[in-house]
């Protein structure tokens, strides 16, 4: 009886190895993954999706995600002229799935504060030293563009794809950004005052313009008169004006009326 139950516990026991052993023997690498395949802590392989057989305890598997990931850094910088700016650099990347057997043995799989956190700010701060502060702002598009093509070809050499980088606005102190401000007021009322002064130009020309042509006006109207016969051009003027009507008060002048005329 004792033998039997021996037998059977010592069957239960094989089975269950044999089951750990088969278990062990296999590993899944999932869509977007690599494994990469350790023996006695060497790098054997990387292996792609799928269903895969391992040594059981002699093999040891490193699942690596090479989908795209983003990471960020906030920085703080110089420019030429002196003035601290910060700035957000955030970048989305993946692992050179081709590379990963060197990328690890090189650097690990912490690439972020390895690799990624630091180039970011060593980028930022050279490409910013070249600029003065008035230059980040209206040159705004150059700066990030020179940043994201520092960083790819960067960060390649560690064998990491940058897909795209987004850098937010620069940021200054406090009193730059009052200066700043101080400057384009400075600037608009400059322009306003330039405006001003045309404007007065032109209305002062405008109204010169107008008095030439009133005093030719008036000049010609006096050699109308005087090739007319002088003071019956006038009457001959009034009279067409008249509306008809006698002056209502005794002894006033109705002046297109020579009465020493009409009495002869």
């Amino acid at each position: 009886m004792q033998d039997k139950l021996t037998r059977n516990a010592l069957k239960i026991v094989a089975v269950l190895i044999v089951l750990y052993v088969l278990l062990a023997s296999f590993y899944t690498v999932t869509q977007g993954e690599r494994g990469i395949v350790f023996r006695f802590g060497q790098i054997q392989s990387v292996e792609s999706e799928g269903l895969h057989f391992k040594l059981p305890m002699v093999d040891s598997v490193v699942k690596v995600d090479v989908r795209t990931v983003k990471a960020d850094a906030p920085t703080t910088a110089s420019t030429r002229d002196l003035q601290n700016v910060t700035t957000k650099v955030a970048l989305n990347y993946h692992l050179d799935a081709t590379a990963l057997k060197d990328t690890y043995s090189r650097f690990g799989l912490d690439v972020e504060e390895k690799l990624i956190d630091p180039r970011i700010q060593e980028t930022t701060k050279a490409v910013t030293a070249r600029f003065s502060a008035e230059e980040l702002l209206s040159r705004r598009d150059d700066v990030r563009s020179e940043i994201a093509n520092n960083l790819r070809t960067s960060l390649r050499s560690y064998n990491i794809v940058v897909e795209d980088i987004q850098i937010t606005d620069f940021h200054f102190s406090a009193s730059f950004d009052h200066a700043i401000e101080a400057k384009q007021v400075a600037e608009q009322q400059a322009q306003k005052a330039n405006n001003d002064l045309a404007r007065i130009k032109i209305e002062a020309e405008q109204k010169i313009a107008m008095a030439q042509a009133e005093a030719q006006t008036i000049k010609i109207q006096a050699n109308a008169i005087r090739e007319q016969g002088g003071q019956e051009y006038v009457q001959l003027k009034a009279i067409e004006k008249w509306n008809g009507e006698l002056p209502q008060v005794a002894g006033a002048n109705t002046p297109f009326i020579n009465l020493n005329s009409a009495q002869k």
